[in-house]
């Protein structure tokens, strides 16, 4: 033991004593190589990473190490064609495609800051990508889940006021496919300041989106009813002076944490089958919109896509929702 009172290293026959960096106690006895140990230096101090991802860019660089010495390649003479090989390697491990993109992005940092000192001639990681994840496909419920979750009423609600703002909340994000920054932005009358409204004489909400585009998205009747009770009642929960739509319990904006709470609450106490979020209703609103209408083109004016290619991921949805009627329907689809 030494005087700090931890255990002294074991020596390793293959990694000379000078080349073993010091590292704080709480990473544990890392055996890299200098160069490795030295950005690894240089990430935690200069770079303030956080201990869990430097954790992360500790276990990284040992593997590249390891797979290094197991193919007996100099670190400082990596080349392109190698580094492919290790890539490749990693995809025989079976690691996930995101898992094989975070030991690429270490790796690549790594050399980079290398090249930068001019202990190496070039990147050999530059340019080369990871395998694509397959994207997962939003989750949405079902049409009668949603009604459901949107007309219900808990058993335990002791303050009426926040029952209809939990009920208007609930009607506009499905209702209209607002996001939940987009809810929350919303103030009760519109203004040159406001970054949202709602125009209950026109049937509109009125938001600023993601890029600050603004969009004006129809509002449905039973959306209309659940705001006009929730203005009703408000003024006896804003604070004096507070411009927005939705407030809390201390009469202030409604955070996003307690839009997520609300919503996950609500949904256990409708006995909803999923864990549901705020943007699982947008995704609902796109694709039940498709079911019905199949215009995709409506669809993303709706929901303030600026490129179709991110709408028609609810083709898929839809498509799943074909497939489950045919398999419970057909009589040819019994295996």
């Amino acid at each position: 033991m030494d005087q700090a009172g931890r255990r002294a290293a074991p020596s390793r026959p293959d990694v000379p004593a000078g080349d073993r960096p010091t590292y704080p106690a709480a990473e544990g006895p890392k055996f890299l190589c200098t160069d490795f140990g030295d950005y690894l230096q240089h990430a935690r101090v200069l770079q303030r990473l956080s201990p869990r991802t430097l954790s992360l860019y500790t276990d990284g660089l040992a593997r590249l190490q390891r797979m290094l010495a197991d193919a007996a390649i100099d670190a400082r003479a990596l080349n392109l064609a190698q580094a492919r090989r290790l890539a490749a390697l990693l995809h025989r491990e079976g690691l996930a495609a995101k898992s094989i993109a975070l030991q690429l992005s270490v790796w690549r940092s790594c050399y980079r800051w290398l090249g930068l000192q001019g202990r190496i001639a070039l990147n050999p990681f530059d340019g080369l990508k990871a395998p694509k994840a397959p994207k997962p496909l939003p989750k949405a419920l079902g049409v009668d889940d949603a009604v459901q979750l949107a007309s219900h009423v808990p058993d335990e609600m002791p303050d009426s006021r926040l029952e209809a703002r939990d009920r208007a909340i609930v009607e506009l994000l499905y209702g209209a496919g607002l996001r939940a920054a987009e809810l929350i932005g919303l103030d009760a009358q519109a203004s040159g300041a406001a970054e949202g409204w709602v125009d209950l004489q026109s049937g509109e909400v009125h938001v600023l989106g993601k890029g600050g585009k603004r969009r004006s998205t129809p509002l449905g009747r039973a959306a209309a009813q659940a705001l006009q009770d929730w203005l009703a009642v408000r003024g006896q929960l804003a604070a004096p002076g507070e411009p927005a739509l939705f407030v809390g319990a201390r009469g202030h904006r409604v955070a996003g944490s307690t839009l997520r709470a609300m919503l996950s609450a609500r949904a256990i106490s409708a006995g909803m089958p999923a864990h549901v979020h705020p943007h699982m209703l947008r995704h609902s609103f796109a694709s039940h919109l498709l079911q019905s209408s199949s215009d995709l083109r409506a669809v993303q004016e709706l929901l303030g896509h600026a490129h179709i290619t991110t709408t028609q991921v609810y083709t898929q949805l839809d498509h799943q929702h074909l497939a489950r009627i045919y398999d419970a329907a057909h009589p040819r689809a019994k295996k």
